[in-house]
């Protein structure tokens, strides 16, 4: 929201009662994400949550028609930052965010005072990596792992977890960074309702073995999903 932009997300079955509408609105629209960093400047949390909780509603009254996740690093080394992000757009999509300037003009008002953008990057979901629609389901919890790769290893990483798809249970979903930071760069996000369903499922949380010789670094941190800092997604009960 951002306009300088971009910028760094029980088991979900996909018969949850909100697949339906994501698979149709993925299907209508295209497989690209933004997703970006902010850390709230230290002692000013409250401040920065309620300075982005006015932002959010600027974008209300600018009737914008895309969806906003607001998470909290629970876990990882950069706990309390803030993740927001935007998913399934199609290329075109992404060149007419609402109102730019004005929604600029509101960052610098409600949030810049309060807080810092960090990563900014774009995502491309990469569907037969993945189980899932490519948009996650806004659940309490959401175990996001990015991993860095060799130079040149992608197509032998991309084609280890294909042939491993079939074996996945649960909503995982792989991206590759188009733009935005250090390439090549995935992530993967896994939304479950809960921290136990998270450490109950941790042997799935390491890497493939048959994938570890093409990553140079890869990190698991865990995130809050924030409902009142999020835009146009309601939160699955469970």
């Amino acid at each position: 929201m951002k306009y300088r932009w971009l910028g760094m997300v029980g088991i979900v079955l996909l018969v949850d009662a909100g697949f339906p509408a994501r698979l149709a609105a993925q299907a209508g629209r295209g497989l690209y994400a933004r997703i970006a960093i902010l850390r709230p400047h230290d002692g000013d949390t409250v401040d920065f949550e309620a300075g982005y909780i006015r932002h959010l509603e600027w974008h209300r009254q600018a009737k914008d028609s895309w969806g906003w996740y607001g998470w909290t690093i629970w876990a990882g080394e950069r706990q309390r930052w803030f993740v927001y992000a935007t998913f399934g757009h199609a290329a075109t999509s992404l060149d007419n965010p609402v109102a730019p300037a004005d929604d600029e003009r509101d960052n610098l008002l409600n949030v810049t005072p309060h807080a810092q953008f960090l990563g900014n990057a774009v995502y491309e979901y990469l569907p037969a990596l993945s189980r899932g629609t490519g948009v996650p389901t806004p659940t309490a919890r959401l175990e996001l792992m990015t991993a860095d790769l060799k130079a040149g290893a992608e197509n032998a990483f991309e084609a280890a977890l294909i042939a491993g798809q079939s074996k996945l249970q649960a909503e995982t979903l792989w991206y590759r960074m188009v733009a935005g930071g250090t390439a090549p760069r995935y992530i993967r996000l896994r939304p479950r309702p809960s921290l136990s369903a998270i450490l109950e499922g941790s042997s799935a949380q390491v890497l493939p073995a048959n994938v570890n010789a093409f990553v140079t670094k890869a990190a698991v941190e865990i995130l809050t999903f924030r409902p009142t800092m999020s835009y146009g997604v309601a939160a699955v009960r469970d």
